[in-house]
């Protein structure tokens, strides 16, 4: 295979790994504005919903031109199809992080929970996991995402335990109803992005050895 197509990959994966640190930032910026009530920090995060929406469609453009010019194989397509994946998972992730930025101007006026829930927590370990894909996706060093499987457990049990304190909530207290409604919602979305982690992890070792796992 020619020198200038790797050259071009190494560029589509580059520019793939900033997507991704991209849609994370977004993410992680949502949650801290949806928790501090910061409506400032949630219209900078609603005003990159475009961008990310650009650069996947530019970044999905140069991978299919690689495929059409340059007919890659084994490991050169496992990088391609890895990457396509990378940018789908990308955006939504971002567009989760949209989400729940949206969330932020109509919890404004609610009542707000005596006790801190375990949201903070819950988006740190998903944050996690998608910096710890990063790094298998630069490096193909597959150790950082080696405990997948029992992580992805961990955020599963906070997104059911934050689905029960949320239902016990609106019991007690009918004036959580909404706020306890919209936090449901965003631990669903953190729920998913750490989903999203785990199918690019399983790309990412198929990418670097051929062989498919499945991460549950």
């Amino acid at each position: 295979m020619s020198e200038k197509f790797h050259n071009e990959l190494k560029a589509l994966k580059q520019d793939t790994t900033e997507m991704v640190r991209f849609a994370r930032d977004m993410l992680n910026e949502s949650v801290y504005a949806l928790i501090r009530q910061d409506s400032a920090k949630a219209l900078q995060v609603l005003s990159k919903k475009n961008h990310i929406r650009e650069v996947t469609i530019t970044l999905e453009d140069r991978t299919y031109q690689l495929i059409a010019l340059y007919q890659p194989m084994a490991k050169d397509m496992r990088v391609i199809t890895c990457t396509l994946k990378m940018i789908t998972a990308a955006e939504r992730i971002g567009r989760y992080g949209k989400d729940i930025a949206e969330m932020v101007k109509p919890l404004h006026d609610q009542p707000d929970f005596e006790q801190p829930l375990p949201i903070s927590l819950m988006a740190e370990q998903v944050l996690e996991m998608i910096d710890d894909v990063i790094v298998a996706f630069e490096t193909e060093n597959l150790e950082a995402i080696k405990d997948f499987s029992s992580r992805d457990d961990t955020v599963d049990a906070m997104w059911h335990s934050v689905f029960r304190e949320m239902l016990t909530f609106m019991m007690e207290n009918p004036k959580t109803i909404t706020r306890s409604t919209y936090y449901i919602m965003v631990a669903r979305y953190l729920e998913r992005s750490g989903d999203h982690a785990c199918k690019m992890a399983e790309n990412i070792h198929y990418m670097v050895t051929g062989e498919r796992i499945e991460i549950k």
